[in-house]
């Protein structure tokens, strides 16, 4: 599953007006190399969610969030080739900036889908 977010969060940990995010499961996923350091907060949902980042660039890599339990969201710009991945659909879109174009041709939501 491939989602743009448009979350208050999303945003601020990436700098971007938003984060593209591809979910794994956490059993499909394996780090090959590098540490990370952990982030635990609230967010903006007002969910528990943890922020994981490469402890020595500061890069965001993973993201984990309470109303996802099992999967882990890869931020899609870590990713070496991701070519292959396309967006299914926006969250979020209520909070998106007023420049931000939102494609009506797929799955959208104004908030997080239940």
């Amino acid at each position: 599953m491939v989602r743009n977010c448009h979350c208050d969060d999303c945003r601020k940990v990436t700098g971007a007006s938003f984060a593209t995010n591809v979910f794994v499961k956490l059993e499909d996923l394996v780090l090959l190399q590098g540490e990370l350091t952990t982030f635990d907060h609230v967010a903006d949902s007002g969910n528990a969610r943890a922020q994981e980042f490469c402890a020595k660039c500061g890069t965001s890599v993973f993201s984990l969030g309470a109303r996802t339990p099992g999967m882990k969201a890869i931020r899609i710009g870590t990713i070496d080739d991701a070519s292959g991945l396309t967006p299914m659909g926006n969250v979020y879109t209520a909070r998106a900036l007023s420049f931000t174009k939102i494609d009506d041709t797929l799955q959208n939501s104004e908030e997080m889908p239940g």
